[in-house]
């Protein structure tokens, strides 16, 4: 029976059509405190779903402070790990929430943040286990943060890493992972491959070429990913809603870059 609710909760956050999916992270707050695009959670929300995301992403509080009662439905996210700019080490995430908390407020996946190659990476190993056997028990989806970092990665986007790190999340019990783009399709093309879970890319810092988002979207997607879980690159654009509208034209509807912008011309 535990399949059947992983599969159900998994078209909460898959588009049916293509089987891609466009992530909202709203985890930043707890990291770093009450951040541009944040500020107010239900109007961001609100302006991400009517753009087209599939889901949002964040902690308990996301729920809690920016669940609306109105506007487009939109899948929820529930993030387990947590740690904060102002500790010894912010790297170091540990788990703040539980499965069955999570599912009380509704959410259809939880995710974990996994550090491979850091000086506690063993605990977060641990954890990441333990999570994906009580994800198995309860039907619910885990989406795994796995990033190479520590004194031995030279590059958090080499796809040595990259591709090793995406393939220990899906060993260890992860149904989606989210992991570093590599910086060109060929390169992220052995990580798909050879990672048996949907992989996503994560947006990274605050760009403000939008080019440059949407490119990395599109060639993601080219590559074989299978969505993209952007943040600041989307609640922090002027307008969210629109730069939401233009990735879904790109993960959904299998636009190029200069369609999407010749797209807005047409407006």
């Amino acid at each position: 029976m535990s399949e059947i609710g992983k599969s159900v909760r998994m078209e909460r956050i898959f588009n049916r059509d293509t089987g891609n999916a466009i992530i909202i992270p709203m985890d930043h707050g707890v990291g770093a405190g009450p951040i541009k695009g944040l500020i107010d959670m239900p109007t961001t929300v609100n302006s991400v779903a009517e753009g087209g995301a599939n889901a949002v992403l964040g902690h308990m509080g996301l729920p809690k402070h920016g669940h609306r009662g109105y506007g487009r439905d939109i899948g929820l996210i529930i993030h387990l790990s947590a740690s904060t700019s102002l500790g010894p080490d912010p790297d170091h995430k540990v788990l703040v929430t539980t499965i069955e908390e999570a599912i009380k407020v509704g959410a259809d996946t939880v995710s974990v943040h996994i550090n491979i190659g850091a000086d506690d990476e063993a605990e977060m190993l641990q954890d990441l286990g333990y999570i994906g056997k009580k994800c198995d028990e309860w039907g619910i989806p885990l989406l795994a943060m796995m990033y190479p970092r520590g004194e031995k990665i030279s590059s958090e986007h080499d796809a040595e890493y990259v591709k090793h790190v995406a393939r220990v999340g899906a060993e260890l019990g992860a149904d989606i992972v989210k992991t570093n783009y590599t910086g060109d399709i060929d390169s992220f093309s052995e990580v798909v491959k050879g990672c048996p879970v949907p992989v996503i890319i994560a947006g990274g810092p605050h760009m403000e070429d939008e080019r440059q988002i949407l490119q990395m979207v599109y060639d993601s997607i080219q590559a074989g990913g299978k969505g993209v879980a952007l943040g600041r690159n989307v609640f922090q654009a002027n307008d969210p809603t629109a730069m939401v509208n233009d990735v879904a034209k790109i993960v959904h509807e299998g636009m190029t870059v200069d369609e999407v912008f010749q797209s807005r011309e047409n407006v």
